[in-house]
C-alpha cells in the first residue's frame, strides 16, 4: 500500500467515527482527540477500523503513540503485515 494509499485509508477509518470532520482540514500534529473532539469510545472505533481495515493491533499501551494522524501513519508503516 502506498503512501497516499495508506493515509486515505486512515483517513476513512477516522471518518467511520467522525463523518462530520473536513479531512482536509485535519492539522496531522495535532491530538485527534482534542481536535475532533473524539471521546474514549470514539477512539477505540477509531482503533478498531484500523485494526479491521489494515491488520494492525494497538494496545492501550500504544493509544499515545496514534493520537496524531502523523502517530498513526508513522506507528502504521513500522507495524503492518506486509500483503499476501
Amino acid at each position: 500500500m502506498t503512501d497516499p494509499n495508506l493515509r486515505a485509508t486512515v483517513l476513512d477509518c477516522l471518518l467511520e467515527v467522525a463523518p462530520d470532520v473536513d479531512a482536509g482540514s485535519i492539522d496531522p500534529a495535532e491530538s485527534l482527540r482534542d481536535e475532533l473532539d473524539l471521546d474514549s469510545m470514539d477512539f477505540l472505533a477509531f482503533v478498531k477500523a484500523l485494526h479491521e481495515r489494515l491488520g494492525v493491533d494497538i494496545p492501550e499501551r500504544d493509544y499515545a503513540a496514534v493520537d496524531t494522524l502523523d502517530g498513526v501513519l508513522d506507528y502504521v508503516r513500522e507495524r503492518r503485515r506486509p500483503s499476501p
